[in-house]
């Protein structure tokens, strides 16, 4: 590799839930092959109708013990999303999800809604999401791309969000450089670089939260594979802190 470019797909309009997002993609870029196509978790959930409408929300007595003061209707939703409660300090909680996804709120977010009374759920299979939209990408532009479906996480002991890998198709999601030598002789023995993940973290850098940007072509990287984002996730049997 000897440069890398990530670039903003824009002019995509607010995605609707039944919406062709691959169809949208392909019409808004010039794909070449081996390119990495970074597209944002909220298009991808609301093009599948993952949605819900808080009028429509009935919250249960622990949704309103979690919600210290604020809207229970929306710790509802996240209970219902949750496979288990990690971790709560009302009204964070921080849920594990039934992807395996250790998250606040177990991916629930208000953001970038359709609407004000909307909240946005993750993908039922993001890593299906992704293989969905690079068969389409591939039927309408005869590119072979990969497709990273990205999201915002927090990360324990540092300050703020990147955004990492929770779909991925076509693409090397960990590269696993154990038995490799650096370039004093030294063999790494236990460093996995999680391609994926610091694929989702360069696209975010033009896409943004607020710029209307969903997606986003990441040009110039060997990274064809096959692997899944859900492979990203620690084993239970390696997690020291579950």
């Amino acid at each position: 590799m000897t440069e890398l470019r990530v670039i903003p797909v824009e002019g995509i309009p607010e995605v609707r839930e039944g919406d062709d997002l691959g169809a949208l993609l392909a019409a808004a870029t010039r794909l070449e092959d081996d390119d990495v196509v970074v597209v944002a978790q909220k298009a991808v959930s609301k093009a599948e109708g993952r949605t819900v409408r808080l009028d429509e929300v009935e919250p249960s007595a622990r949704a309103r013990e979690l919600a210290a003061g604020t809207d229970p209707r929306r710790l509802e939703v996240i209970l219902r999303e949750a496979e288990r409660i990690v971790r709560a300090r009302p009204p964070l909680v921080i849920a594990e999800t039934r992807h395996g996804f250790v998250c606040a709120s177990a991916g629930v977010d208000a953001s970038n809604a359709s609407d004000a009374g909307a909240l946005v759920l993750l993908p039922l299979d993001p890593d299906a999401s992704a293989r969905r939209i690079r068969s389409r990408l591939l039927e309408l532009t005869g590119r072979t791309a990969g497709v990273v479906v990205s999201d915002s996480f927090g990360r324990a002991w540092r300050q703020g969000t990147t955004d990492v890998a929770i779909g991925a198709a076509g693409v090397e999601t960990l590269r696993d450089l154990a038995g490799t030598r650096d370039r004093t002789g030294y063999e790494l023995h236990a460093t996995v670089i999680a391609v994926a993940d610091e694929i989702a973290g360069a696209a975010e850098l033009v896409m943004g939260k607020t710029r209307g940007i969903p997606a986003a072509i990441v040009r110039g990287l060997e990274v064809r594979g096959n692997g899944a984002a859900r492979d990203v996730v620690i084993p239970p049997e390696r997690d020291l802190f579950r």
